[in-house]
């Protein structure tokens, strides 16, 4: 979501916020500004699009001051229209915003009943408006600040820059995630550490509700009662190289390469020559009855597949919910219920809140996160890191195999807490995990194959893809991969759905992508796959050498994959899924880093 950034610092603030926004546009945007305080005045400089029409306008019309902040917007309330652009002014003071102010219309009709109009479409400019009204009654900056925060309801992270305080920055979070970085003689404030990343590592987030007046010397919070909170400083490491392409033309294709080394990275942290190990306080699956699983996007693909390997090899019935229909569903958890929430943001706010509803009901709170001090992580039991690195893409790669990775090693312990396999079954399947890097660098050998078959699908206006068993949950993703980045309508069904509707979709005009590992339902695939060739169907057939020898007779593609244990098939299968999304997009010139109408983070419903 929206971006956020502030700056008290010893040299031009301008530019340092034009770069921290850089690293912020991942979060996904579509206008962007920054307000300056110098010489005791406030001024501001707005462009919608991409950031670098903020440049083009600063070199024409440069700000100049040492305090600052900055702002890239996702619209919610209001078009991306310059006026609604971000930061929001109001007299003294600009705001900039993260989240949503849910009475903002009841503030609206109060200031307009005492005159005071509102200009834009958005609910931010309800918090500037507020401010300047505590202002003119006298209030100084903190306190007209303190007091429009205590009237605001929903989710927000926002910072708060004045006309006349060139020492002064205002910050507060609710819902939405914000950081504050300590330089020297300099303070900061972020979205996220990597925003913040090449001017400070020691970093302080802001818990719920809290509240915190920056100047460059001295940081004082103030926690949701008013009282002093004592927020610890904490030395983050973000490698600088993270958030640089690498020699590869987008991000995506940067972290899809990556795969193979950050799932060594999780495999090297869970497994040891003792079997897996968890984190304290670790997790004891002997006594577990059931799982809930609740997550969003991708993240609930990999929890879609994690549901068979839970139910196949612990036996531990599960339950998988999008979370924007789990918070509002208020489903019964019984006694013995483990509830796993998966993010890699560790901010969304569908999955926060559903944790939330867990907290007093279910046994233990698990999360998967990859983001350890996100307020998921912070507020669960357990929280998993999945050690993917910083993942600048929109549309997740790394992070989701490295998901996939932490939930089917989780999965094994359960096997073996509930002694549904013995210490020489689960030797067996860490001896496969630990090949599965090796095997995914073969995979991503096929990258001049997947780019030709890509452009094939290029010209196609509807994608379906198939699969069976886990290979269903990873056809949904692979779907999900391919219509973000390439805008191709794309549609995943269960192989076996297949005649009972979706067959009418049918016909030479829709390619068919078919994930078949030669796994235990693959002749059933194969049958389903058979139906839809004798109806002119093209299939393009994504199998093993062994699966291409028996079915790939009269298919319109094959791409063939190395052998892998079935159990680990969808995280293999990940790659020519991403490849293929990935390629497609790049043949259809689509933003793939960025693409329309999306954000990386959703911190708000």
């Amino acid at each position: 979501m929206c971006g956020i950034v502030g700056v008290l610092g010893t040299h031009e603030a301008a530019p340092i916020l034009v770069d921290a926004l850089r690293r912020l546009e991942y979060r996904g945007y579509d206008s962007a500004g920054i307000a300056t305080v110098a010489g005791g005045r406030l001024d501001r400089r707005r462009a919608v699009g991409k950031l670098v029409n903020l440049q083009d306008l600063l070199v024409h019309d440069p700000l100049t001051g040492k305090a600052g902040i900055g702002h890239t917007r996702w619209a919610t309330h209001g078009a991306p229209t310059l006026t609604n652009t971000h930061p929001h002014r109001s007299g003294r003071v600009a705001v900039v915003h993260n989240g949503i102010i849910e009475n903002f219309r009841d503030l609206r009709a109060e200031l307009g009943a005492l005159g005071i109009d509102h200009q834009t479409e958005t609910d931010t400019e309800t918090v500037a408006l507020l401010a300047e009204h505590y202002l003119d009654a006298g209030r100084d900056p903190r306190a007209a600040a303190e007091a429009t925060i205590a009237r605001l309801e929903g989710a927000y992270a926002l910072c708060f820059l004045f006309d006349g305080e060139d020492d002064l920055l205002i910050a507060a979070r609710k819902g939405s995630p914000l950081a504050i970085g300590h330089g020297k003689g300099e303070m900061f404030v972020g979205s996220d550490a990597i925003a913040l990343a090449p001017m400070t590592d020691r970093i302080t987030y802001l818990e719920e509700g809290d509240i915190a007046i920056i100047t460059r010397d001295t940081l004082e919070i103030r926690d949701a009662t008013g009282e002093l909170a004592n927020r610890e400083i904490k030395q983050i490491q973000i490698d600088a190289a993270q958030v640089d392409k690498g020699g590869h033309k987008h991000f995506m294709a940067k972290e899809i390469a990556e795969q193979p080394s950050v799932l060594t990275s999780a495999l090297n942290y869970y497994v040891d020559e003792n079997g897996i190990t968890l984190p304290d306080p670790g997790l004891d699956f002997a006594g577990i009855e059931r799982l809930t699983m609740v997550a969003c996007g991708t993240a609930y693909f990999a929890c879609l597949t994690a549901k068979y390997w839970f139910e196949q090899l612990a036996g531990i019935p599960v339950e998988v919910d999008v979370a924007s229909e789990f918070r509002y569903r208020e489903p019964p958890i019984g006694p013995g219920t483990v509830a796993l929430f998966v993010s890699q943001s560790g901010e969304t706010a569908d999955t926060l809140a559903a944790l939330r509803y867990c907290r007093d009901k279910a046994d233990r709170i698990v999360s998967v996160v990859n983001v350890a001090e996100s307020s998921i992580a912070r507020e669960s039991d357990l929280p998993l890191p999945i050690l993917a690195g910083a993942e600048i893409g929109v549309a997740s790669t790394k992070a989701f195999t490295c998901q996939l990775t932490v939930l089917v090693t989780l999965a094994l312990k359960a096997a073996r807490d509930k002694g549904r396999i013995d210490d020489a079954e689960l030797a067996n399947h860490v001896a496969d995990l630990r090949g599965l890097p090796g095997l995914m660098n073969i995979a991503l050998g096929q990258a001049e194959r997947t780019r030709a078959l890509a452009r094939k699908l290029a010209e196609a206006r509807d994608i379906l893809f198939l699969g069976r068993g886990p290979m269903y949950a990873l056809a949904h993703e692979g779907a999900l991969k391919l219509k973000e980045i390439s805008y191709i309508h794309a549609e995943a069904y269960a192989s076996g759905e297949l005649k009972h509707g979706p067959i009418a979709l049918v016909d030479k005009s829709v390619p068919v992508i078919v994930m078949a590992p030669t796994d235990g339902l693959f002749d059933k695939t194969v049958s389903n796959m058979q139906e839809v060739m004798a109806r002119g169907g093209k299939v393009l057939l994504i199998t093993d050498r062994k699966g291409a020898d028996a079915a790939a007779d009269g298919v319109w593609e094959t791409l063939i994959l190395p052998e892998v244990d079935p159990v680990l098939a969808p995280i293999l299968y990940a790659i020519p899924a991403q490849q293929l999304a990935y390629h497609t997009a790049v043949a259809k010139g689509t933003d793939v880093d960025q693409p329309r109408n999306l954000a990386k983070s959703v911190t708000v419903e």
